[in-house]
């Protein structure tokens, strides 16, 4: 009996151990235990071994298609709470099993971008080298304002930069530009650029120091053109919008047409922009010809690339963007195209030195011309912003792990699908395309049209209707749980 006994109390001082040991790994406060806590080192690594194996159990499932696209919930319900789930900070730490429950709960809950049945513009599915990178990114928590916080990665970004102007088309990749937060500030920064380049001296003065300046786009183009336009002082109603054909792409008269009446009203042109690939039709303006007319002007030209800048790295496709090479500034985004993880975009400047002078502040506690390496490489004087993050990482290891000539097959598969399905639809009941010919880019548009509508004429009941069809359908499609197409 007592040898029982000892063999009993043994088992229970054994779970009273693991016990112990569970309640300091998960319930002892966070800043108890983690690095750079004393003794620290072996829970940092249990913890940090149970984030990777929800990481890696989430991307497993994104790339399993019998898996959720999304667990929708309303807003309401999220803010109330969902099994365990709170949104609410509290006064007092949680513990680590809380904080790894989070952990899964928000991925849980929120919509798997990579998965092969979610559709949208700026996904392209999870790239397993680019997560590595953002990981990595993440781990390193550094600035890229100076070469001293930020020595490879600074190196990286010119090096890639240089690369982009030399696939753009500019002699020896010579010029200028920096990864920005997105393509709407990439393209705030040309319109920026172009008003120093022209009058140098509104840095200084404002904008009394100019006349009034008048900039021109695409009805069809990104609305950041007239964000940059209200944001930077123009004022939208300076912005004119330009005629576009039945492919949404620009009619090069109209723009020169409107120049001259600019003009004629005293107005100064001093920016045209040109979309290469819109948003909606995956159109492609006519750079070549757009650019003839700011040439003849003396009016600065940018392309917005963000959506199809990456169509460059295709010898397939790159005839798109013709001419691109004429621009004075150009904005790709390889968060788009490419495939690279979000965020990453960047804005190229054909003449060095502009970014430079346009947004120097000379800042001497951070700037010093004196260091004992080459300061050029200090990026942070010549952006809008003083801490940036690195966003290069990701985008450089994607390049090493896929070359150019992997990025081009990436590519060139994107629009053979999208050709693929442009020739499935066309001509199939119920369907009706946006307009004739195959699609410049992976834009393919077309409406459903329910029986119901088959028969009613043109017009805008019609239009109205299918406007309500779409809506309905982009509802219904939330409720599904393994398909999303988002706007």
């Amino acid at each position: 009996m007592k040898y029982y006994y000892n063999i009993i109390n043994n088992v229970i001082k054994f779970f009273k151990f693991c016990i112990l040991i569970y309640f300091k790994m998960y319930f002892i406060p966070v800043m108890r235990n983690l690095l750079p806590a004393k003794n620290g080192e072996e829970y940092t690594m249990q913890f940090l071994l149970e984030v990777v194996d929800i990481l890696t159990n989430y991307v497993r499932k994104t790339f399993d298609r019998s898996t959720k696209v999304l667990d929708f919930h309303h807003p309401h319900q999220l803010l109330e709470g969902m099994e365990g789930f709170n949104l609410e900070l509290c006064d007092q730490p949680e513990s680590l099993e809380q904080i790894l429950v989070d952990c899964r709960d928000t991925l849980k809950y929120g919509v798997r971008t990579g998965h092969p049945r979610f559709f949208n513009q700026l996904s392209s599915g999870l790239d397993i080298i680019g997560l590595a990178g953002e990981w990595l990114t993440s781990t390193a928590n550094t600035n890229m304002f100076t070469y001293e916080i930020a020595p490879v990665f600074v190196l990286m970004e010119q090096l890639t930069l240089k690369k982009m102007r030399e696939i753009i088309g500019w002699p020896n990749g010579e010029g200028d530009g920096i990864f920005s937060p997105g393509g709407a500030i990439s393209n705030m920064y040309s319109v920026m650029v172009a008003r120093y380049k022209h009058y140098p001296e509104v840095k200084i003065k404002g904008m009394a120091a100019a006349p009034r300046l008048v900039l021109f786009t695409s009805e069809h183009s990104h609305y950041s053109i007239k964000k940059a336009s209200a944001v930077l002082g123009f004022g939208t109603e300076n912005l004119i919008l330009l005629k576009t054909d039945e492919r949404g792409r620009v009619i090069p008269a109209d723009l020169e047409a409107k120049v001259i009446d600019a003009k004629q009203k005293g107005f100064m042109p001093v920016f045209v922009n040109a979309t290469a690939g819109s948003t909606v039709y995956g159109a492609f303006d006519p750079i070549n010809e757009i650019a003839d007319i700011c040439e003849k002007y003396n009016i600065w030209l940018h392309v917005d690339g963000a959506w199809g800048g990456g169509l460059l790295m295709s010898r397939k496709h790159r005839h798109k963007l013709n001419g691109v090479e004429r621009a004075n500034s150009v904005t790709w985004n390889p968060h788009k195209m490419m495939g690279v993880p979000l965020q990453c975009s960047a804005i190229l400047v054909r003449e060095k030195g502009l970014l430079q002078g346009c947004n120097s502040m000379c800042a001497g506690y951070l700037f010093q011309p004196d260091k004992q390496y080459d300061v050029t490489y200090d990026t942070g004087d010549k952006a809008i912003q003083c801490g940036r993050h690195v966003d290069i990482f990701k985008f450089w290891l994607m390049w090493k792990s896929k070359g150019t000539i992997g990025f081009e097959k990436h590519i060139d598969r994107c629009l053979e699908l999208s050709e693929y399905l442009y020739h499935k639809i066309k001509n199939r009941e119920g369907y009706e395309m946006v307009f004739q010919g195959e699609p410049q880019h992976t834009n393919v548009c077309f409406w459903y049209i329910p029986p119901s509508l088959r028969l009613l004429p043109d017009g805008e009941e019609k239009r109205q209707r299918l406007h309500k069809v779409s809506r309905y359908s982009q509802s219904l499609l939330l409720s599904l749980p393994k398909l999303l197409v988002c706007d």
